[in-house]
């Protein structure tokens, strides 16, 4: 692939790029594996995050303990995601639209599935706000802003932007935050024992669940995620500079805009990201087959 992430950085505030840096060891073998045509699975209808079938729950202290440890089980994981899901789709439902829905999830679960979590039980959804924004639980539970979604130019910009918050689910960032709350460690018992019921216990356990997906991650973190993301969505045969384009395009948004002041506050700013994942990429993409974008194949809303 002959183009690099200087002309996006160019494009987006003229700064030159960075020295190639060394790829991280997860970056390197992905790299590695062959890539596979952009063929989404065929997923389910969309579901609201009570319906996954999750595995059977261990006791609440179980959970608590977990927590604290830092040993938490996929099934723990997936409980937690699924109340912070919760959470969140009651402060902003998903946008009613069906055949959105659907496609949103055929794309996010093909990128899914092509990370070393495919077995999670992956549900993606995009909600209803004007923010520029997207966001993951734990779990498998992936958001996306309208106002995110509707800045988005074909399809390989949406598996980018999936494949990054993908990224934060298999590595656990938000998990690994709840882990180290310091209200866990000093209220989790307490919690528990005026707890009536196992929904309740999980509630107070993680606090509300829109502040933890909402909440800023370490800035290593979030360009992590971007690593992945640029990865799992080349792997899945889509153009491996999509995710770069959408931030560049989210770049040009003025930084008073409401619509991404949230999205400021709990990331790194688009040149930073960009200049980190070039530092990251270097040449090395050079050497890839060319990705697809599939604008045709983008769903627009009526």
């Amino acid at each position: 692939m002959k183009r690099s992430l200087s002309w996006i950085l160019v494009a987006l505030c003229g700064i030159g790029l960075a020295q190639a840096g060394n790829f991280d060891s997860y970056f390197k073998d992905l790299l590695k594996k062959k890539l596979q045509p952009a063929q989404p699975t065929a997923p389910s209808p969309p579901t609201a995050p009570n319906a996954p079938t999750v595995p059977q729950a261990s006791p609440s202290d179980q959970l608590l303990k977990a927590l604290l440890s830092g040993k938490t089980s996929e099934a723990d994981e997936i409980r937690i995601g699924q109340q912070i899901a919760g959470n969140l789709l009651g402060a902003a439902p998903l946008v009613r639209d069906d055949d959105l829905q659907r496609y949103v999830n055929k794309v996010g679960r093909w990128v899914a599935l092509q990370s070393e979590r495919p077995d999670l039980p992956w549900r993606f959804g995009v909600i209803e706000s004007d923010d520029i924004n997207a966001f993951a639980a734990p779990g498998g539970y992936v958001f996306i802003t309208k106002g995110l979604y509707k800045l988005l130019r074909n399809e390989a910009e949406l598996a980018g932007v999936l494949g990054h918050e993908i990224g934060h689910v298999i590595r656990k960032h938000h998990l690994k935050v709840l882990q180290k709350s310091q209200v866990v460690a000093a209220f989790g018992a307490y919690f528990s024992s005026q707890a009536k019921n196992e929904n309740q216990i999980v509630q107070n356990l993680i606090g509300n669940g829109a502040e933890i997906v909402a909440r800023g991650l370490d800035k290593d973190a979030e360009f992590e995620a971007d690593r992945i993301g640029l990865v799992l969505s080349a792997r899945a045969g889509y153009d491996a500079y999509a995710l770069p384009a959408v931030l560049a395009e989210i770049g040009h948004v003025a930084k008073d805009d409401k619509k991404v002041s949230l999205l400021f506050k709990t990331h790194p700013l688009p040149e930073d990201r960009l200049s980190q994942l070039s530092e990251a990429v270097g040449s090395r993409l050079d050497g890839l087959a060319e990705g697809q974008s599939l604008a045709e194949r983008l769903y627009r809303p009526h």
